[in-house]
């Protein structure tokens, strides 16, 4: 399989070598991107990173971020409902709990649960772009990306964002937005509101999600500053979601909200960005949809936090180093009151050497946390350009996540939660080769993840209770090939993309029945869309 994807890669580059410009796609060229601590344009990056832009997600035929993230190879959406009602994000095989979401890089996991993750996916009306970095990103964002992490990059420009909508489908489905800007003196406020709701394909599947998204921005000028709001509740009938699929009168509402203010600061060589926020979410779920007192729990979770993520430009090259300081508080009927401090402390240089082809990126993250106390989390990042349209890279990393308190303290009739539970621990490697033209752009990329403790619910006989368990090894290995070829039909501007990730796993030391997580990763994924404009 392996040896199959080379020859494959290196006949699609003998037929790329006579495309006749030298520079990389403005568009993606000109993107920073945020998966070090050091802002780094797209085209120097050295890990694997898709990006979606905004005419992606113009043109992409798609209402919601779930639909939009399917497209992407390596990312596996399993779903609950339709319209991204509820879904959950595996990238690399990992689970949903390993992988972090971000907005405008506030980090939006959920304590509670991975379960919660994709609530924080904003409308498509105000999303500029979307961020995908696949590998360890621990020593980056921290312990929730164990796996990879998705930024969510918002709308500063109001020049464009106008738009009024309404859809009208199957079952009563119907939709119904607005986003209003508009630009003024050095500053912009953005504003959207939707409602989704439909009568449901089947039994209790009924659904209403509104949306409520603010983002102003001020000073843009010099020393930007950010003020971000959003709002969403989703109401759902959960045939068959949890439980077991006989289960067809569940039920379940959930709020979540985000507040933050960020700002970004150019002092002679160094560049401070300051970021605050707030995130809430509130879930009540009942067994019995129509007698609640059956079964009802209700989580309510806030999480508060503070970032200050600071770069210096010297003759060396760039270091970054910072603070993220956070405190979450959970109130539950079933989990109980708990609270969980949080400090993370980073550093990372940049090294470019034999003039600027070689980069090297070392870095280390430690984080405290009040119930787990210290972790570290080193890694390092290379990248050679061979040409100017080549580039080899590879990267390691120690990736680390910590249970959360469904893990730890849950339980109903069918899921036993565990305080006894370790963290999970992964040692990821990456090598890849890139290629960027204006016409065709390629990248290979083989990964391997060998990971302790991972965190399962695993069962002996088909009726016992599922109960969180540290499993004890596995091991992942795969490869990833990404292609896209711009071309032109009468002066219509034409995309083609494939995308496929192989998928391995193999579980060591275990002699389990059944698994919930851990070992159903996707083994074949394939992507393709075709966009003309």
């Amino acid at each position: 399989m392996f040896k199959k994807a080379i020859l494959f890669f290196v006949l699609l580059l003998s037929n790329a070598s006579f495309s006749q410009n030298d520079n990389i796609p403005e568009e993606l060229d000109e993107v920073v991107i945020n998966s070090s601590r050091i802002d780094i344009p797209f085209s120097e990056n050295s890990r694997t990173i898709t990006i979606i832009t905004s005419n992606e997600i113009q043109l992409g035929g798609v209402t919601n971020v779930t639909d939009l993230l399917q497209q992407v190879a390596g990312l596996d959406i399993r779903r609950r409902g339709t319209v991204g009602m509820q879904s959950d994000l595996y990238i690399r095989g990992g689970s949903f709990d390993q992988t972090l979401l971000l907005i405008d890089g506030i980090k939006v996991e959920d304590s509670q649960t991975g379960h919660h993750t994709m609530n924080m996916a904003l409308p498509i009306e105000v999303i500029e772009r979307i961020e995908i970095i696949k590998g360890p990103a621990a020593r980056v964002f921290g312990q929730n990306a164990f796996t990879g992490a998705v930024n969510i990059v918002t709308k500063s420009n109001a020049d464009s964002v106008n738009s009024l909508g309404y859809q009208l489908g199957s079952f009563n489905q119907q939709n119904v937005s607005g986003t209003l800007g508009k630009e003024l003196e050095n500053r912009s406020i953005i504003g959207h509101a939707s409602v989704n709701a439909s009568d449901g394909y089947r039994y209790n599947t009924d659904f209403q999600n509104q949306n409520y998204f603010l983002k102003g921005s001020f000073n843009k000028d010099q020393n930007p500053m950010d003020v971000l709001g959003y709002f969403t509740k989703r109401k759902f009938g959960a045939n068959g979601f949890y439980a077991s699929p006989s289960a067809i009168d569940q039920y379940e509402e959930t709020q979540t909200s985000l507040v933050g203010v960020s700002s970004k600061y150019q002092a002679g060589r160094f560049q401070i960005k300051p970021r605050i926020y707030w995130r809430r979410n509130q879930d009540m779920y009942v067994f019995v949809r129509d007698n609640p007192s059956i079964y009802r729990n209700l989580h309510i979770t806030n999480k508060v936090g503070l970032e200050v993520n600071t770069s210096y430009e010297s003759d060396l090259g760039v270091t970054g180093f910072g603070v993220d300081l956070a405190k979450v508080y959970l109130r539950s009927n079933n989990l109980g009151n708990r609270k969980r401090e949080m400090i993370n402390v980073f550093f990372e240089h940049r090294f470019k050497l034999f003039d600027d082809k070689l980069d090297i990126t070392p870095g280390i993250a430690v984080n405290y946390f009040s119930d787990f106390k210290f972790h570290a989390f080193p890694g390092i990042d290379l990248g050679y350009e061979i040409s100017q349209k080549i580039k080899v890279y590879g990267n390691i990393g120690y990736t680390y996540r910590i249970p959360t308190y469904t893990d730890l303290y849950y339980s109903d009739p069918t899921t036993l939660g565990n305080e006894n539970l370790d963290p999970e621990e992964a040692i990821a490697q990456e090598l890849g080769l890139k290629y960027f033209d204006t016409k065709i752009n390629a990248s290979i990329a083989f990964f391997n993840r060998d990971s302790d403790n991972l965190i399962d619910y695993v069962k002996e006989n088909e009726d016992d209770r599922w109960q969180a368990t540290n499993i004890r090894k596995l091991n992942t290995i795969g490869f990833e090939i990404n292609t896209s070829y711009n071309f032109k039909i009468n002066e219509f501007d034409q995309n083609i993309k494939f995308g496929y990730t192989f998928i391995e796993d193999e579980v060591k030391e275990l002699d389990i029945e059944f698994s919930r997580y851990s070992i159903n990763s996707l083994r074949h994924h394939l992507t393709s869309t075709f966009k003309s404009q």
